[in-house]
């Protein structure tokens, strides 16, 4: 008797021992953003998602290439949904791996009318573009995640 219940009580410790174990290998998911125009919604996970990223990893991050592409009319409202945890550090959009607004402390932000495919002086408007969403300081000196979309002009 006493060795059946050592052996299960050895079984049961084992079994808890490899469930730890299964789940300390899990990666904790990176937090959300999404990105709406119109009716359609894309959520991503971050490309990249680190403590310390330093300015050229978060650009070259920026520039990898996004796994959702969204159809966009020209001069429809982007809007912009992040985790409060990214809101907390602060975000601000990126164009083609580029800084294009100021840091936001915000959950959510519309940037109504945005015409993100507005052509060069004389050229035809762009077919695609690439934006992210990049967790940084008000600074601009800190970064930590970059979460990256491609927008496809319907128009073009």
């Amino acid at each position: 008797m006493t060795s059946q219940r050592s052996r299960r009580a050895a079984a049961a410790l084992g079994a808890v021992s490899a469930g730890l174990l299964v789940l300390s290998a899990c990666d904790k998911p990176t937090p959300i953003a999404t990105v709406t125009f119109g009716k359609t919604s894309v959520s991503a996970e971050a490309k990249c998602y680190e403590d310390d990223l330093s300015r050229e990893q978060a650009t070259k991050c920026a520039m990898r290439k996004a796994s959702d592409t969204i159809k966009v009319e020209q001069g429809e409202t982007l809007r912009v949904g992040v985790d409060p945890e990214i809101a907390d550090e602060g975000w601000a959009l990126w164009i083609n791996g580029q800084q294009a607004t100021d840091t936001f402390n915000k959950t959510y932000y519309s940037f109504q009318g945005a015409d993100l495919f507005a052509s060069q002086q004389g050229q035809a408007p762009q077919k695609h573009l690439y934006i992210s969403i990049v967790e940084q300081n008000k600074a601009g000196s800190e970064f930590k995640g970059v979460w990256n979309f491609k927008l496809e002009n319907a128009d073009a």
